[in-house]
C-alpha cells in the first residue's frame, strides 16, 4: 500500500553549516567538511526553520511504499553521522591477536598506511593504505593496539575492514588459529581528548 506523504525532521546544531543542492548534502563543522550524495533515493530534502527558529532538515516521501518510507530514517541517520563526523570525529581501535608469532606492524606513508609483518611467521609483507582522510597510529598506552581516526564513519570502518581482511588465516582451522587484527572498540575522537 502506498502512503500519501511520509516525512521526518531533524534539528541541525548551531555550529554546523549545511548546504543542500539537488539531493547532495554538504556538512561543514569544526573538524572539516563532508559531502554525501542522496540522488539514488526517491526523497525530497528541504532546509527550513521551525517555530522556535531552529534550523531543521525535512525529508519527505510522496506516494512511497514501505521501502521508500524506510529510506527516510536511513537518510536522517546518514546526515547525523556526517554531523557527528565534523564535530566529534570517529575513532576505531584494533587489537593484534596472536598465539605464537608476534605480529609486527609499522606505520608508513606519514600515518596513512600500515605494513604487517610476521603474521603466522610468514615472510610476506602485507601493505594496507588507508582511505582518504583516515589516519592510523599505534596506541602509546596499550600494547598491540592500532587507532584509526577520521571524520567519515564509512571510510574509517572500511579502512579497519581492509586491515582485518589482510590478516585472514588460510588453509588452517580458524577455530584454533585465531591470529589476526580485530576491531576492539568503536567511538569518537573528542570523548578522549
Amino acid at each position: 500500500m502506498k502512503t500519501l506523504l511520509s516525512s521526518d525532521l531533524m534539528e541541525i546544531p548551531d555550529d554546523i553549516t549545511i548546504k543542500l543542492n539537488a539531493k547532495v548534502i554538504e556538512v561543514e563543522g569544526p573538524r572539516g567538511k563532508l559531502i554525501r550524495n542522496f540522488k539514488h533515493l526517491n526523497l525530497d530534502f528541504q532546509l527550513t526553520k521551525n517555530e522556535e527558529g531552529k534550523r531543521i532538515l525535512k525529508i519527505d516521501s510522496w506516494f512511497g511504499k514501505r521501502k521508500n518510507t524506510a529510506a527516510i530514517r536511513t537518510a536522517i541517520s546518514h546526515v547525523e553521522n556526517l554531523i557527528t563526523g565534523v564535530t566529534k570525529g570517529y575513532r576505531y581501535k584494533m587489537r593484534m591477536v596472536y598465539a605464537h608469532f608476534p605480529i609486527n606492524a609499522s606505520i608508513t606513508n606519514s600515518n596513512h598506511g600500515i605494513e604487517i609483518r610476521n603474521f603466522l611467521g610468514e615472510k610476506k609483507v602485507r601493505k594496507v593504505d588507508m582511505l582518504d582522510g583516515v589516519t592510523i597510529l599505534r596506541s602509546e598506552k596499550v600494547k598491540d593496539e592500532l587507532v584509526l581516526d577520521g571524520n567519515d564513519i564509512e571510510l574509517v570502518s572500511r579502512s579497519a575492514a581492509l586491515i582485518n581482511q589482510k590478516c585472514h588465516v588460510k588453509n588452517k582451522d580458524i577455530r584454533k588459529f585465531l591470529d589476526g587484527i580485530y576491531v576492539s572498540e568503536k567511538g569518537r575522537v573528542e570523548e578522549e581528548a
